[in-house]
């Protein structure tokens, strides 16, 4: 089995965080996005990966040192990591055949700006799986048509009419993804463009037209990391889920509390500083973060940054962040909000 998971885009919605670090890589509940999606998928597929690969944009922006974290991360989960680039952003199925050496056999594909949590096995029978979720607006999204034995006839984007609820959320399942592979090429070669890309819907869309078998397979939880508010929001669900599993350390033995409360669920990283503090719930705070006199809940905090005089509520900080509520001067770059 393989995994393939591009991740080019810069995430425009979640500036400034991405100004300086790629989406994926944004940490949730402690851990950038993208580990913990693929540990989720390797989780669910519960069986060996033989490789993992990772579609990446620009080098000066996916540098070595995401290489390195991706390579480790492969690694961690016994598999190979293949690294390629994608260097113009033409879409989803163009992503994917910037990947077209690691093509073949049984593999998922999954976008790294999402995360699950599921438990289902694979359908033998089908060629294909599109994991999908209930929503209450599908008209919102791209969404699912079955026929009457539950196989996939047709991906209907934001439907005006009700067609089904059940919505897609960007992870795929391919028996042998060569098939997609074959159908894509042809996109690519007949420049067949949708909103100005090219999708791996059309890619799909040919498979299906010559008859493989499509089943859903469908996810307990869907989170998305798409802006600020909802990344929030899905680090306070992350939080909740694994203080409920109970398998993760979630405060670091080497965190100072002085005079200081940790209202759970919270992850506290490693060498994080607290002072006069009361901290959650639901509050991540990444390593080697000094906060004093202040109240955070509902919030993320990167790496090396120091809070101070502060009462934050759903907020988002940045790595190595120098924040002082009774702030008299300000240095504010591109993109920051404060309200």
């Amino acid at each position: 089995m393989k995994i393939i998971v591009p991740m080019a885009g810069r995430g425009s919605r979640l500036r400034p965080h991405t100004l300086t670090v790629p989406k994926p890589l944004i940490p949730v509940a402690g851990q950038p996005i993208v580990h913990r999606l693929v540990k989720d998928i390797v989780k669910v597929l519960d069986q060996p990966i033989e490789e993992i690969a990772f579609i990446l944009g620009d080098p000066a922006f996916f540098g070595e040192d995401v290489v390195d974290s991706l390579k480790e991360l492969a690694k961690s989960l016994g598999a190979e990591a293949a690294i390629y680039r994608q260097d113009q952003p033409l879409g989803t199925g163009h992503a994917i055949m910037c990947a077209k050496e690691s093509l073949s056999g049984p593999a998922v594909i999954a976008y790294a700006d999402t995360l699950i949590r599921a438990d289902f096995n694979l359908d033998p029978t089908a060629d294909a799986v599109i994991w999908v979720k209930q929503v209450e607006r599908p008209e919102a999204y791209g969404v699912v048509k079955l026929n009457d034995n539950r196989e996939i006839v047709e991906l209907v984007e934001k439907p005006k009419d009700f067609v089904s609820d059940l919505a897609v959320i960007g992870i795929y399942y391919f028996k042998d993804v060569n098939v997609l592979k074959q159908e894509l090429q042809h996109v690519l070669d007949n420049n067949i463009i949708n909103g100005g890309e090219y999708q791996i819907n059309d890619g799909i869309k040919g498979m299906m037209a010559k008859g493989n078998v499509f089943k859903t397979g469908e996810v307990e939880e869907w989170m998305d990391c798409g802006n600020k508010a909802v990344t929030v929001e899905t680090n306070t669900r992350m939080l909740g889920f694994l203080q409920a599993d109970g398998l993760e350390q979630m405060v670091a033995s080497s965190v100072s509390l002085e005079n200081s409360n940790i209202i759970e669920p919270c992850f506290i990283g490693e060498n994080v500083i607290l002072k006069n503090a009361t901290i959650g719930p639901n509050v991540s705070i990444g390593n080697n973060c000094t906060i004093t006199d202040a109240t955070i809940k509902n919030s993320l905090v990167q790496t090396h940054s120091t809070i101070k005089n502060a009462n934050l509520d759903a907020a988002m900080i940045g790595n190595h962040v120098q924040y002082d509520g009774n702030f008299k001067t300000v240095s504010i770059g591109d993109y920051s909000v404060l309200e």
